[in-house]
């Protein structure tokens, strides 16, 4: 890896949608929203054989485009690795996201997002085993919500989800360290391929798309879809008919 001042040239753009200047901004929204607060959640862009990573451990509302970390995607191995600066532990987890084909991954710590997998969690949720089964083998699933409609139908599908369909997003278990979630991560995605979200119990959601655009949308949808589930379960309102 050359020096973080010879790589520099990787972050620097007067185009506001150039990934280093654009992910500093997305954690300037996402802070405001509860996505990334006390320093959690991460965004990573990927752009041509370029991955750009927000660090871990920062403050997300107050990143510059300095902050960002760049790697090469066919290697994987970081071309600007900022020196005071940790890489995202969301890394592998993003890289998981790339390899299926986003262009974007977005993790957020949303309550909205852990009061959603405490729900199912508490209520047995959704799955193939029935209640009680392994939070493993459930997925939070709600229909009939026009929200429904910014999702989209799959990977290789055209269009977007409708009113009448199901929206399923699998429930992975957290873990002490969050590299470890990648193994679990990669079997969600293999069992719930039309999934473009991974709910983690007690912890947030990993959201991804084809692009920057698509990502955010797609978060911000579920985000809506979470609220407005936890206050029809508080209401006494099926997700289900």
């Amino acid at each position: 890896m050359e020096s973080e001042g010879d790589m520099d040239h990787l972050i620097t753009s007067p185009d506001p949608f150039h990934p280093a200047n654009h992910i500093p901004t997305l954690c300037q929204n996402f802070y405001t929203q509860g996505w990334v607060t006390g320093t959690g959640g991460g965004v990573s862009v990927k752009s041509g054989s370029h991955i750009y990573i927000a660090p871990s451990g920062v403050q997300k509302e107050l990143l510059n485009p300095t902050d960002i970390f760049v790697m090469d995607h066919p290697s994987q191995t970081y071309l600007r690795k900022p020196r005071v600066l940790k890489p995202s532990a969301c890394t592998p987890l993003f890289l998981a996201a790339f390899a299926r084909g986003a262009g974007c991954c977005i993790h957020t710590h949303s309550q909205w997002a852990v009061l959603v997998t405490l729900l199912v969690e508490r209520d047995g949720g959704s799955s193939s085993s029935g209640s009680g089964s392994d939070i493993r083998d459930t997925c939070f699933e709600i229909e009939k919500i026009e929200q429904i409609k910014g999702i989209p139908k799959g990977r290789g599908k055209e269009g977007m989800l409708g009113f009448f369909d199901r929206l399923r997003i699998p429930i992975i278990p957290n873990t002490a360290h969050e590299e470890d979630l990648t193994q679990s991560l990669e079997a969600a995605m293999e069992r719930y391929p039309d999934a473009y979200a991974v709910l983690v119990l007690r912890h947030g959601v990993y959201v991804w798309g084809q692009t920057v655009e698509r990502a955010k949308t797609q978060a911000e949808s579920l985000d809506y879809i979470f609220r407005l589930a936890v206050e029809m379960r508080r209401l006494g309102l099926p997700w289900i008919s």
